[in-house]
């Protein structure tokens, strides 16, 4: 059976008191919008229609950019869940399958959820997303009769004895598509708020003879941002949850309450990760490499056995071959180090390719902008670049070739030479001790009000 999602975006959040669209504040350096996606894309959904009012230009680029064939569908009023999720009818009136209902602001629904809820369609029409809350008193609660749910009752709504239920509705639907939008026509506004709720449809379909069920997850999964206070939350449950996977797989962890993750950090087993470590968006570190304390990395590739910090930044671009080592204020951008490279202290590596080997000097610099273009530099295998090296771009050392301290290399080196592009030092004998005198016996003439 196939299966398309539709995932509802079109709040404001204004209790994120914000001009962003409450779906793409970011958990873990990507919008909550494509976490919610995330997990639904496991599912290898034929269609994902994503439903934008608030910011819609701003929410349906954030939508291409985690599933480039979604599409975007607006509420231009928001009339409430169901009239949401009515906007999709006709995006979707030529699917023949199953649709899941998810939240863009409720972004931490594991994939094994959403295939339960798959799973759950073979017994029943309609198929309810349910948690057992540890303080239900806000929730609507899901009222079972054996695997059957016969009603969702709103708390303002429920007598004492439904009150006592702790298992509640999460909002979350799976339904065959022409069912869901068959009920949705019939789906009333006949409340205090005015607007149409998703969960009329149980009612609805059982009034109808068709069946209805339920799965329940984690309550943690079913957790929804409305509130900077809630973005803190879900920030600390995805770290919580990504160390704790890192720990499984055999990553250590030194210090893991310091140590930050991004939505897509890969490390392998065997990678020490020291205090105060965080990963942007983009980052692959294989097996037996050591990220040291303080060290900042985003769109980067580490290869094995690297070594990367203190106190380094890897930008994106940066792609580290086997054995090299980065360390401290080293930072690196555009650039490949192949194997064994090493890049010590003080230095910055921006546009460049560097050769196996090579040793680069502390406090050296590629100088790769002209203030208008980014210029590359080539640096071959085995070349020893001198402290305080000025490497001008674009420019080429060759293999085995050296520079001397200081230098300032605007020119192509050939292989196995020798570059030296500084000025030449003048040693006057006795002067430094004559300077002293003088500016001593200034600084006493200043002291006593004399010119």
């Amino acid at each position: 059976m196939s299966t398309a999602l539709v995932i509802l975006a079109a709040g404001k959040g204004t209790r994120m008191n914000s001009d962003l669209p409450k779906v793409l504040h970011e958990i873990a350096g990507a919008p909550m919008l494509m976490h919610a996606i995330g997990s639904g894309l496991a599912l290898e959904p034929s269609r994902v229609i994503v439903v934008a009012g608030h910011g819609a230009e701003a929410v349906a680029k954030a939508a291409e950019e985690a599933f480039p064939p979604a599409q975007v569908v607006l509420q231009q009023e928001q009339k409430g869940t169901a009239h949401a999720v009515a906007q999709a009818s006709e995006a979707l009136a030529d699917f023949d399958g199953d649709v899941i209902v998810l939240y863009g602001d409720t972004p931490f629904i594991r994939p094994e959820t959403l295939e339960a809820m798959q799973a759950a369609r073979a017994k029943h029409d309609v198929i309810v997303l349910g948690f057992e809350a540890a303080d239900p008193a806000r929730y609507g609660r899901l009222v079972m009769q054996g695997e059957r749910l016969d009603r969702i009752v709103e708390f303002k709504d429920a007598t004492d004895e439904e009150r006592r239920i702790t298992l509640c509705n999460s909002g979350v639907v799976c339904a065959n598509r022409k069912v869901l939008f068959e009920l949705l026509e019939q789906v009333g506004n006949d409340n205090a708020a005015g607007e149409y709720y998703l969960p009329d449809i149980v009612g609805l379909a059982n009034a109808a003879g068709l069946s209805s069920g339920a799965v329940t997850c984690a309550e943690e999964e079913t957790l929804g941002v409305n509130s900077r206070a809630e973005l803190s939350v879900a920030e600390a449950l995805f770290q919580s949850r990504a160390r704790a996977e890192a720990l499984e797989i055999g990553v250590t962890l030194q210090a893991p309450e310091t140590v930050f993750f991004a939505y897509d950090t890969f490390i392998g087993g065997d990678t020490v990760i020291e205090p105060n470590v965080v990963f942007g968006p983009g980052v692959t570190v294989e097996n037996g490499a050591r990220i040291r304390a303080f060290s900042h990395l985003e769109g980067c590739h580490v290869s094995r056995g690297g070594v990367v910090g203190p106190y380094a930044r890897l930008r994106p671009g940066a792609e580290l071959a086997e054995d090299v080592k980065i360390g401290n204020f080293v930072e690196v951008k555009e650039a490949r180090l192949d194997r064994g490279a090493k890049v010590n202290h003080l230095t910055y590596i921006g546009d460049a390719d560097i050769g196996e080997e090579t040793n680069i000097g502390a406090g050296t610099i590629t100088c790769n902008y002209d203030g208008v273009m980014k210029h590359r530099t080539r640096i071959g295998a085995r070349a020893f670049i001198g402290s305080n090296t000025m490497l001008v771009a674009p420019v080429s050392v060759g293999d085995e070739a050296m520079t001397g301290s200081g230098s300032v290399i605007t020119q192509d080196v050939e292989p196995g030479a020798l570059a030296i592009g500084r000025a030449r030092q003048v040693t006057k004998p006795g002067m430094a001790r004559k300077l002293f005198e003088m500016l001593k016996l200034k600084k006493a003439r200043a002291a006593k009000g004399v010119e």
